[in-house]
C-alpha cells in the first residue's frame, strides 16, 4: 500500500519514528451469483458484487478459464462483475 512506511515527528531537538503497516482486506462477495435459466439462442447474464472495487477476478466454466470472445463478454465496473454468454446452447449449461 502507498501509505505504508516510516513516519517521523520532529521537534528540531527530538524526533520519534513509527512504522505504519497497511494490511489489505480480503475480497469478499457482497452479492453472490444466482442460478440463471435461459432459452436456447438467447443471452444469459451472471453477475455478482464484491466488497472491493476493481479487484481481479477470473470466470470459469468447470475447470476452463473463460476469456473474452464472441461467446463471452466480461464486464467489471467498480464492485460489480458480470459474465454475458451470447447465443446460449446446450454446451453452455
Amino acid at each position: 500500500e502507498a501509505d505504508a512506511g516510516e513516519y517521523t515527528c520532529d521537534t528540531g531537538d527530538q524526533q520519534t519514528t513509527a512504522a505504519v503497516l497497511v494490511k489489505a482486506l480480503p475480497v469478499l462477495f457482497k452479492h453472490w451469483l444466482k442460478n440463471e435459466e435461459v432459452e436456447e439462442g438467447r443471452t444469459a447474464m451472471l453477475h455478482c458484487e464484491l466488497t472491493k472495487p476493481n479487484a481481479p477476478v477470473e470466470w470459469r466454466k468447470g475447470d476452463m478459464v473463460l476469456q473474452p470472445s464472441d461467446k463471452y463478454e466480461i464486464r467489471q465496473e467498480g464492485t460489480r462483475v458480470e459474465l454475458i454468454i451470447y447465443d446460449a446452447g446446450a454446451q453452455d449449461a
